[in-house]
């Protein structure tokens, strides 16, 4: 398949630059993939499309703040991301670095609060990096470290970001960025899906730079994505199982749960348990062995997301949704509104 096939136009003030003034309060689209019908409302109301004995399965990693900003020994600003993911045993990170010549290595950066670094290799713009004090790389980030917003959020990240830019199902650190269509739910919600008889299942899969890599193969199929790490537990895996069992479905909230979920499964559409890295790309002509509904956000033009969300909903339906929602001005990407496909 072509790059251009995917994509589409977006007026740029339809980037949402900050969240919702509440959770919850955002739009829902919904797509019904067998009518082709597509609805509009909120989404707090996203209960009454699920039914009693659904699984909905969530993403718990948590963002950690892995954006810090320093200077160089000459002075000069530089940025480096670093990859929880790739964590050394001896203190040693990997990731991204702005600011320096790209095959700079053996010099130092202060950071805030007087934290050193010593940066000792680059290569392709991504740097090793050792810190100096004896403190722990993640006290350090908690320290100092920036909530790392994608680049097409054009303003620094502030106070709020640290808990908007978190799911309320965040409990183990490990990403760079938040699976975003978790941000929309809350406690309230959770409850009401519960007590509707819509079971709750969690797994871990911990968001590097590979989601967010653009495509530069011009035929899709070429493209290869990094791996992330992923864990999907013994009771998530049971819970899926018992699901399908009595007819139930299986809605996945983001694309990064699709991909564990798919990632895991076998033929017969059971779900392994473990640990593991995961680099499953998937894209239109894929054939889902888990999935029945996905929760999403709207996803940028040439994206790996956008790419898998076309591979469930259909190329054709998700493009006429899109134009439809751009029409309509819902608001795009991390902070912006959601879809539900059923």
């Amino acid at each position: 398949m072509n790059i251009e096939e995917f994509d589409y136009f977006l007026p740029k003030s339809l980037i949402a630059q900050h969240p919702c003034s509440e959770r919850g309060a955002s739009r829902l689209m919904v797509v019904h993939r067998k009518s082709g019908t597509i609805e509009h409302t909120f989404f707090r109301e996203m209960i009454r499309y699920l039914d009693p004995g659904d699984l909905l399965v969530i993403n718990n990693t948590r963002v950690l703040p892995a954006r810090l900003i320093g200077r160089k020994e000459t002075g000069g600003r530089c940025e480096v991301l670093l990859f929880p993911q790739w964590n050394g045993a001896k203190g040693e990170w990997r990731g991204l670095i702005k600011g320096v010549k790209p095959k700079s290595n053996g010099f130092r950066i202060r950071f805030e609060q007087e934290i050193d670094a010593e940066v000792t290799e680059i290569r392709e713009g991504t740097a090793t990096i050792r810190f100096l004090q004896q403190d722990g790389a993640a006290d350090i980030l908690r320290k100092i470290g920036h909530i790392p917003l994608p680049p097409y959020i054009r303003r620094e990240d502030e106070p709020p970001d640290r808990i908007r830019y978190q799911t309320i199902f965040a409990e183990k650190d490990g990403s760079i960025a938040a699976p975003t269509a978790g941000l929309h739910f809350t406690e309230g919600m959770i409850r009401s899906l519960r007590e509707k008889g819509v079971d709750v299942a969690s797994l871990t899969l911990h968001i590097g730079p590979g989601t967010f890599r653009p495509v530069k193969a011009k035929q899709v199929e070429n493209h290869a994505m990094e791996s992330e790490w992923t864990e999907i537990s013994e009771e998530t895996s049971r819970q899926i199982e018992e699901t399908r069992r009595r007819g139930g479905r299986v809605v996945a909230v983001g694309t990064t749960t699709t991909r564990a979920l798919e990632s895991f499964s076998d033929p017969e559409g059971r779900v392994k348990t473990g640990r593991s890295l995961s680099s499953l790309f998937i894209f239109p002509s894929y054939r889902f062995r888990i999935l029945d509904g996905l929760v999403t956000n709207f996803h940028l033009p040439r994206s790996t997301l956008i790419m898998l969300v076309s591979a469930f909903a259909g190329k054709d339906l998700l493009m006429k949704a899109y134009r439809e929602a751009v029409e309509k001005k819902y608001r795009f990407y991390s902070y912006g509104d959601a879809m539900l496909i059923l």
